[in-house]
This record gives C-alpha cells, sequence and structure tokens, in this order.
C-alpha cells in the first residue's frame, strides 16, 4: 500500500520530535479497516490481504517514505510547567495528503516506549 507520505513535521519541525520504532508484534491480526477512509485518502487498500494490513498497522513493517517520531510538546504536568513532554507510546508515521488537499496523519497508538516517555 502506497501512503504517498508528506512527512512536513519530519522536515521542518527539528527538535520538536524524537525517531522511533514500533515494538515488534509477532502475531498481529487484522480486525477491522476503514476501506471508505482510505479511498478518501486515495490510499489503494483494496489489495492490501489482512496480513499485510495486520502487520502495516502494527508496526511490523512500515509503509515506503514512513518516517516514525515521537512528537514532542510543552505544558503542565502535575502542576508544573515541563518544557519538554511527548508521545510516550504513539508514532507518526507520515502525513497523507488526501485528492481534495486535506491532511492526515497516520499515527500508530501502543506502539511500545519512545524516548518522550516518561519511563523510557
Amino acid at each position: 500500500m502506497n501512503f504517498g507520505f508528506d512527512n512536513s513535521f519530519y522536515n521542518q519541525m527539528e527538535g520538536l520530535y524524537a525517531p522511533a520504532d514500533a515494538a515488534k508484534l509477532l502475531a498481529a491480526r487484522a480486525l477491522a479497516f476503514n476501506h471508505p477512509l482510505a479511498e478518501q485518502l486515495g490510499l489503494e487498500s483494496a489489495r492490501a490481504s489482512d496480513e499485510k494490513l495486520a502487520q502495516l498497522f502494527s508496526g511490523f513493517t512500515l509503509p515506503a517514505g514512513a518516517t516514525p517520531i515521537a512528537l514532542a510538546y510543552a505544558g503542565h504536568q502535575f502542576g508544573h510547567f515541563s518544557p519538554q513532554l511527548g508521545d510516550g507510546r504513539a508514532l507518526l508515521l507520515g502525513e497523507v495528503v488526501a485528492p481534495d488537499g486535506a491532511r492526515f496523519d497516520i499515527q500508530l497508538k501502543g506502539s511500545g516506549p519512545t524516548a518522550l516517555g516518561r519511563r523510557r
């Protein structure tokens, strides 16, 4: 499946993310897939098998052009300002620009700890 990632966060926001890899799940299964959304995004998902979808969306294999990163941000946590917080278990694979020009992030959630997690 070709996502045609744009990767503007990776290319334009250096210092606001940490490169990261997904934990490898050996027995991932695809339970559901939103084919209408894939069509809206311009993805050719009809040809992708359930096994291939499970490998892609579990993080076992990465789609071409993916640059997995955990996003950083600043904010208040536990009553104190923290200059660097971040996605401790989410990976942004890249951004898809749909045929209508709208941007969508493709993320893996719960994909293993990142450098921005509290318990690195």
